[in-house]
C-alpha cells in the first residue's frame, strides 16, 4: 500500500466561503436519532410527555464506542419512533415539539484538573468526529500508545462545503485554546494543523495561532482531493505510514477535525454539549446558500427554507460533499452531528455520463491516494474471487471515489468496491467461525 500526493482535481465551487454562519432559529419540531455516531445507540432516558430544555440529556451513552444526545430545543417528547440511518439500520430517535423558549437546561463548565478528567469531560459532551466520521471523540483521547503528533484537519477538500473554513476563520480562538487545554495534559511534542493552500484566510488565521504556541506548525498542502482523509492527511503532515489494520494511534498520531478541537474548548468552557452544528447548504438549486448554524434534528426541509427555499426542484439532495456525500430520500431527514453540509442539486449537477467498457488505462489505479487497483477488484468481484480482493487491498478502500470521477469509461468503481469489501468482510467472517468450530 502506498500513500502519496495522488488524488483527483476536483471543481472547488466554495461558493459560501466568504460568508459567516448564520443562526437558525428553533424549528416546530426536531428528531433527534440515538445514533448519530459510530457505534451502538444511545439508550433513551426520557419518555413521551417530558419537558426538555437545550442541554437536557434525553439518551445516555450506551457502552464504549457510543455517545449521548442532549436536547437542541427546549419542548416537549412527543414520541419515541424508529429511525433508519443510512447505514440501513433501524435506531430510536426522539421527537421534540418545540416550545419557541429556547429555554436552556442548567449546565455547568466540567471540572477538569488531570488527563483523565479531561476524557470524562469529552465523553459527556456528546461529541464526535464532526468531519463526517462521527467516531466518538473521548475514545482517541482514551488510548494508552505513546503519542508524539496531534493533527487538526482543516483540508475540507470536497467541493461545496465551507463550513469548517468558517470555524478556522471565525472561531481561531477556540481552536488554539484547545491546544493549550489538551496540551495540559498530554505529552505531545508538535500541534500540525493542514490546511489545504486554497483557503488563504483561514492559512493566515491558523499561522497566527502558530506564532503564539511554537509547539503549532502549519502545514499548508496541496488543493487536490482526497487531502482530508485521514490516512492521506497523516502522511503528507508527517511521513507516516498508518498500515492496514492499524489506527493513526498506533504510529503516535491523532487527527482531529478543526471543527471538533472548536467544540472542546467551547464545552470545556461553557459545558453545553453538541446541540448545535454548522453545516454548509449550498447546491444548484438553493436559492440562498449559506453556512448556518442549525439545532441539531432539525429537518432538511426547514434548513433549506431557511435558505429561500429552491430555485428548481432538486434532483438530488446529500448529506455532505459530491464525492463522499449520502444520498437522502427524503427533506424530512434530521441534521446530525456529522453533517457539515446539505446539498440540493440539479439535473445538470447529477447527470451521469454513459458507461462503456473498461479499456485497461491504469488510470484509476494511478490516482488511488492508497495504492489499490481498482479495476482488478471490479474483475475478481465480477467472477466471485472473494479471497484475492484482500489480497488487492479491499479492505484499506476509503471510498472516496477518486476511481470513478477520474475514469474514462465512467464505470462505477468505487460503488464496486463498497460492494465488494461488504462481500470481503463476510467471506472473513465465515472462514473465521469455520475455524474456530
Amino acid at each position: 500500500m502506498a500513500f502519496s500526493l495522488h488524488g483527483v482535481k476536483v471543481p472547488h465551487r466554495k461558493n459560501t466561503a466568504n460568508i459567516a454562519a448564520v443562526k437558525m432559529a428553533s424549528p416546530a419540531t426536531v428528531v433527534l436519532p440515538t445514533a448519530m455516531h459510530i457505534g451502538a445507540p444511545a439508550t433513551p432516558v426520557v419518555k413521551v410527555g417530558d419537558h426538555v430544555d437545550i442541554g437536557t440529556l434525553i439518551a445516555a451513552q450506551n457502552g464504549a464506542v457510543s455517545s449521548p444526545v442532549y436536547s437542541s430545543v427546549s419542548g416537549t417528547v412527543k414520541k419515541i419512533e424508529d429511525f433508519l440511518t443510512s447505514a440501513g439500520k433501524y435506531v430510536p430517535a426522539i421527537v421534540i415539539d418545540s416550545d419557541g423558549a429556547d429555554t436552556v437546561a442548567d449546565v455547568t463548565p466540567p471540572h477538569v484538573d488531570s488527563k483523565e478528567s479531561f476524557i470524562e469531560a469529552v465523553k459527556l459532551s456528546g461529541l464526535v468526529g464532526l468531519g463526517g466520521a462521527g467516531f466518538p471523540t473521548y475514545l482517541k483521547f482514551a488510548t494508552d500508545k505513546p503519542i508524539e503528533q496531534l493533527i487538526i484537519n482543516g483540508t475540507e477538500c470536497e467541493p461545496y462545503i465551507t463550513s469548517d473554513t468558517r470555524t478556522m476563520i471565525d472561531d481561531a480562538d477556540s481552536i488554539a485554546d484547545a491546544i493549550n487545554i489538551i496540551d495540559k495534559y498530554f505529552d505531545i511534542k508538535e500541534y500540525i494543523i493542514g490546511v489545504e493552500s486554497n483557503k488563504k484566510d483561514a492559512i493566515a488565521k491558523m499561522q497566527k495561532i502558530a506564532e503564539g504556541n511554537s509547539k503549532v506548525k502549519v502545514k499548508v498542502l496541496p488543493s487536490r482531493y482526497p487531502q482530508g482523509g485521514e490516512k492521506v492527511l497523516i502522511y503528507n503532515t508527517t511521513g507516516k505510514v498508518v498500515k492496514a489494520g492499524c489506527l493513526p494511534a498506533d504510529v503516535g498520531v491523532l487527527v482531529f477535525n478543526c471543527t471538533t478541537m472548536a467544540y472542546i474548548s467551547r464545552f470545556i468552557k461553557t459545558g453545553m454539549p453538541v446541540v448545535a452544528k454548522t453545516i454548509t447548504v449550498d447546491g444548484g438549486a438553493v436559492k440562498e446558500p449559506k453556512n448556518v448554524t442549525v439545532p441539531l434534528g432539525t429537518s432538511l426541509k426547514d434548513v433549506f427554507d431557511f435558505c429561500g427555499g429552491f430555485t428548481t426542484d432538486p434532483v438530488k439532495v446529500l448529506y455532505g460533499g459530491p464525492m463522499m456525500g449520502i444520498t437522502v430520500p427524503s427533506v424530512d431527514a434530521p441534521v446530525l452531528k456529522q453533517t457539515n453540509a446539505v446539498l440540493a442539486l440539479t439535473a445538470k449537477e447529477t447527470r451521469m455520463p454513459s458507461q462503456t467498457a473498461c479499456i485497461r488505462c491504469g488510470t484509476c489505479a494511478n490516482t488511488c491516494p492508497l495504492g489499490i487497483d481498482p479495476a482488478a477488484i471490479a474483475k475478481n468481484y465480477a467472477a466471485g474471487n472473494i479471497e484475492v480482493l484482500g489480497k488487492l487491498g479491499i479492505q484499506v478502500c476509503m471510498e472516496c471515489g477518486c476511481c470513478s470521477f477520474n475514469c474514462p469509461a465512467t464505470r462505477p468503481l468505487v460503488q464496486t468496491n463498497k460492494m465488494a469489501k461488504v462481500a470481503y468482510r463476510d467471506y472473513m467472517n465465515n472462514k473465521n467461525k469455520e475455524e474456530n468450530k
